[in-house]
């Protein structure tokens, strides 16, 4: 599970699909053509993935704004994760696009940031995702779930909300908490 500190941009905001990782760093410099990675890298988006980026929680810009976020919806992207700050939050609101983050800021990353890491296994808010990753994010938080473990944590996690699912039922019916845990251990 990443940092509680990167929260859904709007309460109601869901994403699910296989990360897209980008690391960013600071600079202290311009150059002619500071964008052109990332344009490189949000062209190269897949339909349904999950943009990871991880620039060590840094506080310098926003990285990724409303201009991006077009972009990414018209590839196909799923959502965000970033354990930096977005900016245009209200426009990226607007669009629907899913965006996971811990704040914003007003300036854009030229001359303060610069794409470090592309598609390869890089840290966010905490924890090391790798491409294809499975990310799921939503009001809770966000998790990423590594491919080599995947289909032993879904076969988990899909027994665990069947037996949460009956459990809800029987307190809805008016069983105890003490009854419900003593029978299926799960609460």
């Amino acid at each position: 599970m990443l940092s509680a500190a990167i929260r859904p941009l709007a309460k109601g905001m869901r994403a699910s699909g296989r990360a897209a990782t980008v690391g960013f760093g600071p600079v202290g410099h311009d150059t002619d053509r500071p964008y052109d990675d990332i344009i490189a890298f949000i062209d190269g988006l897949q339909a349904g993935s999950v943009v990871v980026a991880g620039t060590a929680a840094s506080e310098r810009s926003g990285f990724w704004g409303e201009l991006f976020t077009a972009a990414a919806i018209g590839r196909g992207a799923a959502g965000l994760v970033c354990d930096g700050y977005i900016r245009d939050t209200p426009k990226i609101e607007q669009l629907g696009f899913p965006a996971f983050v811990p704040g914003s800021r007003p300036i854009d990353f030229r001359a303060r940031m610069e794409l470090t890491a592309r598609d390869v296994p890089l840290a966010c808010g905490g924890v090391m995702v790798a491409p294809g990753d499975l990310v799921l994010a939503d009001d809770d938080g966000v998790v990423v779930v590594p491919q080599e473990v995947e289909a032993e944590v879904l076969e988990r996690a899909t027994q665990k909300a069947q037996r949460e699912s009956t459990v809800l039922d029987e307190l809805l019916g008016g069983a105890t908490l003490r009854d419900v845990w003593d029978r299926h251990g799960v609460l």
